[in-house]
């Protein structure tokens, strides 16, 4: 078998998935062949893979960090809300229902662990290191016994873990030393030691708390990384997406014309795969912010209504807050809008649902000549094809099906055929996830807007989303090279965790 590792955290958001994406990053600058692995991903931001799998994202982009194609065994367990009590289940890329919380915690995840372990398996008889993803925290005590993501997992597989602690907020010390103590004599010997992420400042002044860790817990740090702004990528979990004004920046330049272009994006319900708007952040001049209320589209160049898991909950949600108005208007005033596969399904005639939300017939805004059937066979695709004289290429994950009676194509094949969406004045619409990170299209499609907007915004004629993300990749792979013990941390993946670490009582409550 080959060497692995699992990441897991203190908390929620606490930086495993970039951590993951830089250790797997500077393996692969290494020499070293690497893959990432999350048994479990609770995520509204998906992927598809070649073979036409939905993963996370987070996998998909750490994949990238790996320089290999993602596959379905890097994230053979994907939950995707659909509100607070239930999730689809997305077990080896394809769906197979929808489970409450009780009932999937109550026995479907401990049937899974086979699967999990098999598809980690197989990962490590083909790399040289697999670096693993835990979800939350590992000391979820209640959760212990169906555990299959965490400790479950590093148990079964013989990985030693390391724990990331976000210091920026605040508690780090207790949040590591609770960790291990809530932990049972077996798990705690698995637990090889500690990351600090996010720290600002002198680390001088925070190596006396690292000793006196290690002296309570005889765990060693393995690193403390600093606070770098921008390396959020692919964040997981749409549910928890804020109204935090501006999307962050990937680039800093001036605008190449003399006006920059605002983005508004409605923060819908369950805002699924809003990566979508990373590719307009990254460009020069665009500013773009996630709003919620109709007075916050009155100033913007362009309005996006983003992929949702609740389609007619989103559409509701719009109607509610009078966003749904205010978007008819402006559509009617020949203001761009641009709806994005959930978006794109609110912006036609009417829906009709017996998969997702079962209310059957819902109108639409009625802004494009669209109508939608909801199947009960999931789209996943990645296709490419032709929009605003542009290659385009994109991925689609989507249970509705988009009769469309009028407009013009939106995107169409090399002999003009159309393959997805419509347009009707200044509104788009399409099923594709990931269309703008086609830089030839996106500056195609600023361009009409900036037009239709009347603003003097030029799109940058250079800018790569590709070698933007590459870049991320390298910022964090240079994290784990400068700011690691890397001769450690290998020694970790390589032979396991250190023999005779000492128990932390209490414990796991038995």
């Amino acid at each position: 078998m080959s060497g692995g590792l699992l990441v897991a955290g203190t908390t929620s958001d606490a930086g495993k998935s970039v951590v993951t994406a830089g250790i797997c990053r500077w393996l692969v600058r290494q020499g070293v062949k690497v893959a990432p692995f999350k048994a479990q991903n609770m995520s509204l931001n998906s992927f598809v893979t070649t073979e036409g799998a939905e993963i996370g994202r987070a996998q998909a982009m750490q994949a990238q960090a790996c320089r290999i194609e993602p596959t379905a065994l890097m994230n053979p367990v994907l939950l995707k809300p659909g509100g607070e009590q239930s999730s689809q289940v997305v077990l080896l890329g394809k769906p197979v229902g929808e489970l409450s919380a009780r009932g999937y915690h109550g026995g479907r995840q401990q049937q899974l662990l086979g699967t999990v372990l098999d598809c980690l398996e197989q990962l490590r008889g083909t790399y040289d290191a697999v670096i693993c993803e835990g979800a939350g925290s590992p000391a979820e005590i209640n959760l212990r016994r169906t555990d299959i993501v965490n400790m479950g997992i590093a148990r079964n597989a013989g990985l030693p873990v390391l724990v990331v602690g976000d210091i920026d907020r605040g508690g780090v010390f207790a949040s590591f030393f609770g960790t291990v103590a809530l932990l049972s004599p077996e798990d705690q010997r698995c637990v090889a030691g500690f990351l600090v992420n996010k720290f600002r400042g002198d680390v001088s002044l925070l190596e006396p708390g690292l000793d006196m860790l290690l002296g309570l817990t005889g765990r060693r740090t393995y690193g403390v990384l600093p606070f770098r702004h921008g390396l959020g990528i692919d964040e997981e979990d749409g549910l928890r997406v804020s109204l935090r004004g501006a999307v962050r920046e990937s680039v800093v330049a001036p605008p190449v014309g003399e006006d920059v272009l605002r983005v508004a994006v409605c923060a819908v319900p369950l805002m699924s795969n809003f990566t979508d708007v990373d590719a307009l952040a990254a460009e020069p001049g665009v500013v773009v912010r996630f709003v919620d209320r109709p007075e916050e589209l009155s100033d913007a160049d362009l309005v996006i209504v983003p992929g949702t898991r609740g389609t007619v909950r989103a559409l509701e949600w719009l109607r509610e807050r009078g966003l749904a108005d205010a978007l008819v208007r402006r559509a009617a005033e020949q203001r761009p809008v641009l709806g994005i596969c959930g978006g794109f399904q609110i912006l036609g005639e009417h829906i009709e649902d017996d998969v997702e939300s079962r209310r059957g017939h819902v109108d639409g805004l009625g802004i494009l000549p669209v109508r939608v059937r909801f199947a009960r066979e999931k789209t996943l695709t990645r296709p490419s094809g032709e929009a605003l004289g542009e290659h385009v290429e994109g991925y689609e994950i989507h249970h509705g099906v988009a009769d469309v009676t009028g407009g013009t194509p939106f995107i169409s094949d090399d002999k003009g055929h159309s393959l997805d969406g419509c347009r009707v004045g200044q509104t788009w619409g399409t099923h594709w996830h990931g269309s703008l990170e086609s830089d030839g299209f996106r500056r195609a499609f600023l361009r009409e807007v900036a037009a239709a907007a009347g603003r003097r915004f030029v799109p940058a004629p250079d800018t790569s989303f590709a070698a933007l993300r590459e870049e991320q990749l390298d910022r964090l792979g240079d994290l784990i090279e400068q700011h690691a013990d890397t001769d450690a941390l290998w020694r970790l993946i390589e032979s396991g965790a250190p023999q005779g670490l000492p128990f932390i009582p209490p414990g796991a409550p038995a």
